[in-house]
């Protein structure tokens, strides 16, 4: 504050004293993305209305001053018309009435000395992993919106990511790409990004992005504590259920058979009529064979063929008279 006043009073004195007009103080360059602005700070006099002249030309190929704007009532001049490709001496004077100062003079070479930009970024979280696309920056220049990735040989993006709350342990990846996707994190936990131009050709490192947060979800590595539950209760349900389906289906078996095909008794009168019945048969089968071999004896003489059909193997399986019945349908069979 003392300074900025003492040189204000000099100015003042020099002007009034001598006539001298002095000449803009702190002259510099701001340059953002090829927005490229000459500054300056006014001197210290306060009479009369300041003027100012701002020139430029440029050093390869070697040139004469050219006025860039005159007549200037601000502190400031747009030179972004220049060729971002060449090298630059400008210089701004003080003008007041018929009077003018000596030049404030600014060396500028718009590649090496503006300033990269943060680009665009956006952050999506997806199984585990962070998608990050990031985008720019562009040129800043009234006919020319390219991207600095155009103008500069070589150019990388490095992301710097950590988890929310620990800022000692940051990690960084470096792509050529416009995206990139972060694995290997931990689940449902939230982590920051920035991300930034470098331009290792010129030595140049672009301002950061701002701070992006965004928390990650379920990797789809299943837990072995979950693999085992599903298990078990899977074989659980098995057990279960088997032994339910089997006697509900017996159960649906008995039913249907008892109404569609009930069970029927046979009467007990009946039954002993039926046997005594069935006795009688039985007790005079053997009456019959043996008529039925005395008629057919007398007819062929049984004896005298019994022997050839004795030996044969079926013999030995039947009683005397169902031998001899037998043999007589098979002297029967001869015959025929």
């Amino acid at each position: 504050m003392a300074a900025a006043l003492r040189g204000a009073l000099w100015g003042c004195l020099l002007l009034c004293v001598s006539g001298i007009v002095p000449k803009p103080r702190n002259a510099r360059i701001s340059s953002v993305n090829f927005r490229s602005v000459l500054l300056w700070d006014p001197p210290g006099v306060r009479k009369g209305n300041l003027s100012y002249t701002v020139q430029a030309k440029s050093i390869f190929p070697k040139q004469n001053f050219n006025n860039v704007t005159t007549n200037l009532n601000v502190t400031e001049c747009d030179v972004s018309s220049l060729s971002v490709y060449g090298a630059y001496v400008l210089r701004v004077r003080t003008e007041w009435e018929d009077e003018h100062s000596d030049w404030a003079v600014v060396r500028f070479k718009p590649m090496a000395d503006t300033v990269i930009g943060p680009p665009s970024v956006n952050v999506k979280s997806e199984s585990g992993t962070l998608h990050v696309d990031f985008t720019g920056p562009a040129a800043d220049r009234e006919h020319d919106k390219w991207s600095l990735k155009q103008y500069y040989g070589s150019w990388i993006y490095r992301i710097l990511y950590w988890k929310k709350g620990s800022n000692k342990k940051v990690i960084h990846i470096d792509t050529k790409h416009n995206s990139e996707i972060l694995s290997q994190l931990e689940p449902w936990t939230i982590y920051c990004i920035q991300v930034q131009g470098v331009i290792p050709e010129w030595n140049k490192t672009g301002e950061r992005s701002q701070e992006l947060c965004e928390q990650t979800t379920h990797n789809g590595v299943t837990p072995v504590w979950i693999v085992v539950t599903v298990l078990l209760g899977s074989m659980l349900a098995v057990i279960i259920s088997v032994p339910v389906c089997f006697f509900s289906f017996w159960y649906l078996y008995r039913f249907t058979k008892h109404v569609f095909f009930p069970s029927y008794i046979f009467p007990q009168h009946l039954k002993e009529k039926n046997l005594k019945v069935k006795g009688m048969r039985l007790w005079k089968r053997p009456a019959e064979q043996q008529s039925t071999i005395r008629t057919l004896n007398k007819k062929f003489p049984i004896q005298k063929y019994y022997h050839l059909w004795k030996g044969t193997k079926h013999s030995s399986h039947f009683s005397q008279v169902e031998r001899k019945a037998k043999a007589v349908k098979f002297l029967l069979a001869l015959r025929s």
